[in-house]
Formats: C-alpha cells, structure tokens, sequence
C-alpha cells in the first residue's frame, strides 16, 4: 500500500521496484490524496495492464496520516495478510518484500513470539542509512540476535517498507488519520509493539529518495519546515500525555526546548513551537477500530 500526492514520477518508480520483486504485493493499493499532478490518469492507465493495482482517490488531501490510515483500513476489508506500507518516494530492492515476509516468519517460528511489524533498512539515495527512517530499538534489542538472524527488537519505525501483519491491525485498530502528518507512525507502531516488538530487517533494503537527508531534530526548525515541525509537536505532546501523563509531557517540551536552543532557532520559530505543544495538552484523537 503505497500513499501518493503529487509525484507521480517518483510513484511510477516505486511502481517498477513492485513490478521487480521476488515476491511481488498480490494487490499493490495506491492511495491517492486528490493530487494534482497527472498522478490519477498515470496510474488509471497502468492499471489498465496490470490488474493487481487498485486505485483509491481521496476527496481531499488528509495529509500522510489519513492516508495510511485509509489505506490499511481499505487493505484490510479486502482480506489482505500482510500490509506491506511506504511512502510514494521509497523505492524497495528486488527481495526487500521477500525478505520481510521470511524474516517475521522464521523469527516467529525460532522464538515463539510473534513480531507485530517487519521493517527494512531504509537508505539514502547515497547508501548512507536515512536519518528520519531510524527505527527505535527496545532495552533488550539483541535478545535474539543470531549469525544467521540480525533481527533487532524495535518499537518505533516509520512508514517506508514496513510490514504488518493482519492480527496485528485487527487488536490495535488503525493509525490516526487526525495527526494529519508526522509521528503518526512513530505512534502506531509503539502502539502495536504493545503486543510484542517489531523487527528491524538490515537484509531488507529500501532506497528513500528525499531531497536532504535529515533527522527530526526541532535544532532544524526554520521558515519552510516550521509548519510540519508545529504538527510532529502537537502530535507527539498528544501521545506523551496519553501515555505518561503530564511529567511526560514537561520531560518532552524540555528536550524539544534544548534542541531548539541548540540549533539557534529564532524565537518568533520557537514561540509557535510552544504554542503547538500547548496545543497538543488539549489534542486527544480517536482510535479507529477495524
């Protein structure tokens, strides 16, 4: 399931990556958040040789978060197993889906537990790892970590080339399409790891074609990124105060403080920054259930 908005170059890659598998998607789902661009008639016309690819238009953008969410949601009526998930700039290497499916397999039939998401090892369009696609490893990460079986426990991964079961979405719901954009990912799958860690999968490699290669660090705030900095703020203070209450709250606006004053970000910036997480005290979305 792929989400798209106004690229439709960079989808038709990720599109030819899909076509390249080893173990190709049985239905490829490209949500699209009523692009602009030429995206609807490209895909409409691929469509039309290749009848595993299922077209969803949205009726206005929803940002990332509402895509994902309907898409997983749209992906699971259709009885779907496995929910293989990325962005539309992310393009897999031939076994990067293959190698996921094996990897969240033999570790559960290894270990006896079953991972709630596989994610692969997403790259820059240099090979050097991808800064904002770093997943988030538990305590105890190398539990089960074998010659043969490099899988970390992760908690936290973001939407390029993650693979989620179906049981997973069935006991945790979906992911929150009122986020709009940013940490939406980073909140679903610490929401699935509830039921047992994700697995981080470095045999299984992504390329993310980003114009930069940058991490989320709120040092970086500046004129043209404020406004998806204000959402990352309000969206993660949402889930600290849903999970740690108000002292994980203050614990987050001290760090994002400290990085702000780090990166010499302009106070009018850091103002907006504060008032973002002030906002996010009285942001508490639903869960959406399948």
């Amino acid at each position: 399931m792929i989400v798209t908005f106004n690229r439709s170059a960079k989808l038709v890659k990720v599109l030819d990556a899909l076509d390249a598998q080893t173990r190709r998607p049985e239905v490829i789902l490209v949500v699209d958040n009523a692009s602009t661009d030429d995206t609807q008639e490209v895909i409409e016309a691929r469509a039309r040789t290749d009848l595993s690819i299922r077209y969803l238009r949205l009726p206005k953008n929803v940002g990332g978060a509402g895509g994902f969410h309907e898409g997983i949601k749209a992906a699971y009526a259709l009885g779907a197993h496995y929910f293989w998930v990325s962005d539309d700039d992310a393009y897999p290497e031939p076994d990067a889906i293959e190698r996921l499916i094996h990897a969240i397999n033999a570790f559960q039939a290894r270990n006896e537990w079953r991972p709630s998401f596989a994610c692969s090892r997403v790259e820059w369009i240099d090979g050097t790892m991808c800064e904002m696609n770093t997943p988030r490893p538990v305590w105890d990460w190398p539990r089960f970590l074998q010659p043969d079986a490099g899988w970390a426990l992760v908690d936290s991964a973001s939407f390029v080339s993650i693979l989620i079961p179906r049981w997973a979405v069935g006991e945790h719901g979906l992911p929150i399409a009122d986020y709009f954009i940013w940490f939406d990912d980073a909140e679903y799958t610490r929401r699935l790891s509830r039921s047992y860690p994700g697995i981080y999968c470095p045999e299984s490699r992504v390329i993310h074609d980003t114009p930069d290669n940058r991490g989320v660090n709120f040092g970086l705030v500046d004129e043209k990124s404020l406004w998806k900095f204000k959402y990352g703020a309000r969206n993660e203070t949402s889930w600290r105060r849903r999970e740690a209450g108000i002292m994980g709250v203050l614990a987050y606006t001290y760090g994002v403080h400290r990085q702000m004053k780090g990166g010499n970000v302009p106070w009018r910036l850091r103002r907006q920054i504060f008032r973002a997480i002030g906002g996010g005290m009285m942001f508490a979305p639903k869960i959406v259930k399948v």
